[in-house]
C-alpha cells in the first residue's frame, strides 16, 4: 500500500514539475492524473495491482475537503459581501453546465441515429 501511495505522489510530482516547468495553465495533479490515466490505459495490469489502495483512498476523501471547510469559515465575514455574487455564479455555472451536457448528449445522440425521445 505504501508503495502504491509513493506511486500516486510521484505522478503528482510529475504533474507539478511538468505545469511549473513548462509554464502550463492546468494544475501540477490534474497533469499528474492525466499521466496516470495514459499508463493505465497502457498497462491495464498496474490498475489491477493499484485497485485496493485507490478504493481505500476514495473512501476516506471526503477528509481532503475539511480544509477548505476551515478556509470558508476563516474568511466567512467576507461572504456578506460576495455572498451574492457567488450564489449567483455557482447556480448560474450549474444551470450552464447541465444546460451543455444535455446538449452535447442529444447531438452525439443524433450523429448516433438514435431517437430523440423528449416529450413534447
Amino acid at each position: 500500500m505504501i508503495l502504491h501511495l509513493g506511486l500516486f505522489l510521484g505522478y503528482q510530482l510529475a504533474g507539478e514539475v511538468i505545469a511549473r516547468s513548462a509554464g502550463l495553465p492546468l494544475p501540477g495533479p490534474v497533469i499528474g492524473m492525466i499521466l496516470l490515466a495514459a499508463t493505465l490505459i497502457a498497462w491495464p495490469k498496474l490498475g489491477h495491482r493499484i485497485e485496493k489502495t485507490a478504493t481505500a483512498v476514495l473512501s476516506v476523501l471526503s477528509l481532503l475537503f475539511v480544509p477548505a471547510g476551515v478556509g470558508v469559515v476563516q474568511y466567512l465575514d467576507q461572504f456578506g459581501d460576495i455572498g451574492p455574487g457567488l450564489i449567483a455564479a455557482i447556480i448560474g455555472s450549474t444551470i450552464l453546465a447541465i444546460a451543455a451536457g444535455s446538449l452535447t448528449f442529444k447531438f452525439v445522440a443524433r450523429l448516433h441515429g438514435i431517437p430523440d425521445e423528449t416529450p413534447q
